[in-house]
């Protein structure tokens, strides 16, 4: 379509384009060197999250040029800028963790802002890392133009005395190295060859898991999703975005056209299947909400719960994100759950037909074993559980891909912070059978609910993943195995039973009865409600004070807006 057609459908581009009263803002833009023709086409957002911080998003500057080679060729005109991103594995393990999370808001924030300022037609949002992937799909969807998502890949895994690691290996070498177990020099080895280059994080930890719902959902291109970081191949698949932007906007397809509460299903589906990150318990209610879908905590458990687990995948399998790549990526996976019945294929998404379309050439690939059937899996509930009980009224999660035991019974251990647990960890400072509990780390509480893979990666370089629980209402890394219940609710800062535990109190986890219990009576717990008293957290200003005041229920999602509207939201406005 031409721009002059384009135009009679009344571009939100036109306030800065059109008419002598867009002189000022023309004149910006002839500024930047833009030719009348430029000006005049549909001005098209290119948002990528590039940054020295990481290797995750250290070459989105380089494929966000291969999207805009594709807008142009389609006839629009591409305005790329860049928005934040905290790491997570250099943020692990201290009190930068707690600006994790709510870079998430600032992510969505901020290219919500940049979109509405200057009126750009359609969006295409690069993200490569745990918090820029779900800002910056909220950000699309909270917008409501023409937009569609590209993740910028996972990295190559590292090669250690003849194994492939990723960075889940590196943490838990800490905990291998405070036993014994690795040396100075096997340290130091190790931490020089396992991130090889660009790209997320190599094991299907949160990056992974969250690209995989991207194409779930319906917002990314198939394929695009498992491409690693540093394939040439991406070069194509970004142009092919570019051009498809101006696609959605000639057919005016909205994000909210595609992300449905069948679409919710759908990435609630493959991120079980894959045993994917606890994380996605947050994002997904997450993005609902965006959305005005009501689809909290309990919502996408039950989907986990009624979803076969699929994949061999670190952290708890063998297999690395470029395996499942050359296994045929996740588009394998999800044609597997089509044919069983566990996905919706009637679900648009950006390709303009449905997912089930999108799937139909897919071929089953007899001659890997890193994907397995839906109807032969690896076990018949997804690798993601929910829990509910007198400890966690407002639920609990749990990663159970790759783990045998499904029940725990111990005495509590309480640390009021992270960084207590830690310490006790490092000097072995715990029994087996404890159930170590971490609270005030909730997404008040912390603030920021911080992940705590620093913890339990030691607990695992000891081989005690599963000789000891950990529960918290703070959240795990999506590279964390062994015994660890996240997302406990309502959190210590609110009250809820978390905060009135006592070291010795028995606690009973059980993974098939979705129950997590203390044994304490309810009159004994109302005798200590009376008791509690809430605690102040260190910050008095600034972005973590702010956060910490907006910020509702991880059940819901960790929004910081929640008490937006639950029936779907208008579109933005023309």
């Amino acid at each position: 379509m031409g721009s002059d057609q384009r135009l009679k459908e009344n571009l939100r581009s036109r306030h800065v384009t059109e008419g002598p009263q867009s002189a000022p803002h023309r004149s910006f833009l002839y500024s930047m060197g833009l030719t009348e023709d430029q000006i005049h086409q549909p001005l098209i957002g290119v948002a990528t999250c590039w940054s020295e911080v990481a290797p995750c998003n250290i070459n989105l500057d380089k494929q966000a040029q291969d999207v805009k080679a594709g807008v142009s060729a389609a006839g629009g005109t591409p305005r790329e800028f860049n928005t934040i991103s905290v790491t997570d594995v250099i943020a692990m393990g201290h009190a930068g963790m707690r600006a994790s999370l709510p870079s998430r808001e600032v992510i969505a924030d901020s290219v919500e802002l940049v979109m509405r300022g200057h009126s750009y037609d359609g969006l295409v949002a690069l993200g490569a890392c745990d918090k820029t992937i779900p800002g910056m799909m909220m950000a699309m969807l909270r917008l409501n133009i023409p937009s569609l998502f590209i993740y910028g890949g996972s990295t190559l895994p590292g090669v250690f005395q003849n194994r492939d690691v990723t960075s889940q290996d590196m943490f838990e070498s800490v905990g291998m190295h405070s036993v014994g177990d690795m040396s100075d020099q096997e340290l130091d080895q190790i931490e020089r060859v396992a991130c090889p280059g660009a790209g997320a994080c190599g094991a299907q930890a949160t990056a992974n898991t969250m690209a995989a719902v991207s194409e779930a959902i319906g917002l990314a291109l198939p394929y695009s999703a498992g491409t690693p970081a540093v394939y040439e191949s991406r070069q194509e698949s970004n142009r092919r975005a570019g051009e498809t932007v101006l696609d959605l906007l000639d057919a005016s397809i909205r994000p909210r056209d595609i992300v449905t509460r069948e679409a919710l299903e759908n990435a609630a589906a493959v991120v079980a299947a894959t045993g994917g990150s606890t994380n996605a318990a947050l994002h997904l209610p997450a993005l609902a909400h965006e959305c005005g879908i009501d689809f909290d905590l309990f919502d996408v458990v039950e989907v986990f719960r009624r979803t076969p687990y699929l994949t061999d995948l670190k952290p708890g399998g063998r297999y690395v994100a470029t395996d499942l790549f050359a296994a045929g990526g996740f588009p394998l996976v999800l044609k597997t759950l089509l044919d069983h019945g566990f996905i919706h294929g009637d679900a648009l998404t950006v390709t303009g037909r449905t997912i089930a379309e999108n799937l139909a050439d897919v071929k089953w690939n007899s001659q890997q074993d890193v994907v397995y059937p839906a109807d032969a899996p690896i076990t018949a509930s997804g690798g993601v559980a929910g829990l509910r009980g007198n400890l966690a009224p407002d639920g609990a999660i749990v990663k159970v891909a790759g783990m045998k035991i499904r029940t725990f019974t111990g005495p509590a251990r309480v640390f009021d912070s992270e960084e207590l647990c830690h310490e006790a960890v490092l000097t072995r400072n715990y029994e087996p059978g404890d159930v170590l509990v971490i609270r005030y780390e909730g997404p008040k509480g912390g603030p920021g609910m911080r992940e705590m893979l620093a913890t339990t990666a030691a607990l695992a370089g000891q081989g005690m993943g599963t000789k000891v629980a950990i529960i918290t209402d703070g959240r795990f890394s999506g590279a964390t195995r062994g015994f660890c219940i996240g997302h406990v609710g309502p959190e210590a800062a609110e009250g809820g039973p978390i905060a009135l535990l006592e070291d010795g109190d028995v606690v009973s986890v059980d993974v098939d009865a979705g129950t997590l219990s203390v044994e304490l009576t309810e009159e004994e717990l109302s005798r200590r409600r009376s008791l509690w008293k809430p605690r102040e957290n260190d910050y008095a200003s600034g972005a973590l004070w702010k956060y910490a005041d907006q910020v509702g229920p991880a059940m819901r999602g960790a929004v910081t807006h929640p008490g937006a509207a639950k029936e779907k939201l208008p579109y933005w406005e023309v």
